[in-house]
This record gives C-alpha cells, sequence and structure tokens, in this order.
C-alpha cells in the first residue's frame, strides 16, 4: 500500500508550515517558537494541524497539539505518528 510509505521531509515539512502561516521559509528555523517567535495564533495553529493530519494522514489529539510549539517538534510528532502506522 503506497500510503504507507508516506514519507517526512524536515524541508518540504518547512515549505509547508511557511506557506500555511505566510513566513519565509528562512524565519522558520528548527527552533523557531511557533508563538513566542512567529506570532502563530491559536486559529492558525489549528490551520497548520489540520494540513499536516491531511498531507500526511495522521490525527493528532488535542494534547499533542499544545505540545508542538516549533517546527523541530512537528516534525518529531509527525515521524512518531507515522512509524506507528
Amino acid at each position: 500500500m503506497s500510503d504507507a510509505t508516506i514519507q517526512l521531509d524536515l524541508e518540504d515539512l518547512r515549505q509547508t508550515v511557511a506557506d500555511i502561516l505566510d513566513v519565509d521559509e528562512a524565519e522558520l528555523t528548527d527552533d523557531a517558537h511557533f508563538v513566542e517567535t512567529l506570532g502563530v495564533d491559536s486559529l492558525m495553529a489549528l490551520e497548520v494541524m489540520v494540513v499536516l493530519e491531511k498531507k500526511y494522514d495522521v490525527k493528532l489529539g488535542e494534547e499533542e497539539l499544545k505540545e508542538v510549539t516549533s517546527l523541530k517538534k512537528a516534525y518529531h510528532l509527525l515521524a512518531a505518528k507515522l512509524e506507528a502506522k
């Protein structure tokens, strides 16, 4: 099944999140805090999570969403979700 082989690429994830947040990819460093550094509000954060759920075919719980405060944390959460599939 080809869906099971969804590849998670950090640079692709960076581009996706930067597009959603309408920020420059260079501004979206691995450790840039979504709220404190980039000014992401809760509605924007929810939009990011909805897009990532659809793109990577995973379900993210409310508690997990609270933990995703940077690109690096989003990457690690998605990697764990994809590996568990």
